[in-house]
């Protein structure tokens, strides 16, 4: 195992009607005038945004709002946003809404607090130094920003899509009110759900020597994220499930699944971020689209390691619990059924696995585009378990077709 530091310092608050205690919170935190950002009209359909500056006016916290965060969120929304907080003295910023809000207030709170262009903080070229502190409320479960200290943007210009990560940035609370996502569309939900598996497998899949632990916890999160989503299609408002799902989605991305391991692989997450920024699909969906094609492109590199995933995560019977001692051509059935298990459990759930089912009629130019961008204009590579250069992009993208 290698050596790790695990640093996790939001506060949170679980459970039915947690929303409720937001003023408190703010105030614990020394809030005195707040940018509630959120996302499009479901806030303010569903009555939560009204609530909460019904709660903000009763504890006597002054807010300016600002809405209209995207999936996949803008860097035009966060340069309004700075130039708001700056000019209304904003000290805390409270985003009301999944991983994109969250990510996106990640990104306004680098720029109030640091001179010079937000961008270049994701564009590698600077780093930053401070965050306005941030708290949540979130009304979807997937990303785990609420508990990380990763944030992802769009920048129009040239349509990047690029992640930051800083301690700086981690929320001070995080509320979570299982009950708030029981209006989330089904695909949405879907989409959700991979995108919490896949941040716990980008973790799994690694070349350390891992500890049992990690693995144990890794392997029962996706079981359990797999058993909620399949409950959740038939049944939407199963409070059971949906508090599992939204548990699980904080423990997936707070660098629990991580603790011992190299740091995961995250090749998909990279594929993935360039059909975000050029097609604008959904983040988990774009994962389960890719995710097939870059197993079977690399599975061969680390084969007992796909295998345990499909013993212990998909449980598929082996010869032996010693995986080690599984003779090759087995280890390679096994990785491959656990990977066709996987692509069974997305179609289960209503999620593509690959581009096309995905909506994307690719053309090779645009495939030419996107490992272009993917390699940092061929100055990087991506992954772990196989080192993958800009033809290896290619290679994936096609498969994924």
């Amino acid at each position: 195992m290698n050596n790790f530091t695990y640093y996790t310092p939001t506060k949170v608050v679980f459970g039915k009607d947690s929303e409720t205690q937001v003023g408190i919170l703010l105030q614990e935190f020394s809030a005195t005038k707040i940018l509630l950002h959120y996302g499009g009209e479901s806030a303010k359909r569903s009555g939560l945004l009204s609530r909460i500056e019904t709660i903000l006016t009763e504890t006597g916290i002054a807010y300016v709002t600002l809405g209209g965060v995207k999936p996949n969120p803008r860097l035009s929304l966060i340069y309004e946003g700075i130039d708001l907080c700056k000019k209304e003295s904003v000290d805390f910023i409270l985003a009301v809404g999944g991983g994109s809000v969250i990510d996106s207030a990640k990104a306004i709170g680098y720029g109030v607090a640091n001179e010079g262009d937000v961008w270049d903080f994701y564009s590698r070229k600077r780093t930053a130094s401070a965050c306005l502190p941030i708290g949540a409320i979130l009304t979807i479960a997937a990303a785990g920003s609420e508990m990380s200290n990763s944030s992802v943007i769009t920048n129009e210009d040239g349509w990047l899509k690029r992640g930051y990560k800083s301690d700086f940035a981690r929320c001070k609370f995080a509320i979570m009110n299982p009950e708030l996502t029981y209006t989330l569309p089904e695909y949405q939900t879907a989409s959700g759900c991979v995108d919490i598996m896949m941040h716990t497998m980008e973790r799994y899949f690694n070349q350390s020597e891992n500890m049992l632990l990690t693995d144990g916890i890794s392997e029962h999160l996706m079981r359990t994220v797999m058993k909620s989503a399949k409950r959740l299609k038939k049944d939407p408002e199963n409070y059971a499930a949906r508090a599992e799902v939204m548990w699980a989605s904080s423990l997936s991305h707070n660098g629990l699944t991580g603790c011992g391991t190299d740091g995961g692989d995250w090749a998909a997450h990279q594929l993935e971020h360039e059909l975000g920024g050029m097609f604008d699909v959904a983040h988990g969906a774009g994962l389960a689209a890719i995710w097939g094609s870059w197993a079977r492109y690399v599975y061969k590199e680390h084969p007992v390691r796909f295998a345990q995933f499909a013993v212990k995560v998909h449980k598929i019977a082996a010869s032996s619990k010693d995986l080690h001692a599984i003779p090759k051509d087995e280890l390679d059935i096994l990785a491959l059924a656990g990977i066709k298990a996987m692509e069974h459990f997305y179609h289960a759930i209503g999620m593509p696995t690959s581009l096309q089912e995905l909506g994307i009629d690719v053309t090779d130019e645009q495939i030419e585009e996107l490992a272009e961008k993917c390699s940092f204009n061929q100055t990087r590579t991506i992954g772990v378990i196989k080192k993958l250069d800009k033809a290896d992009m290619i290679a994936i993208f096609t498969a994924a077709r």
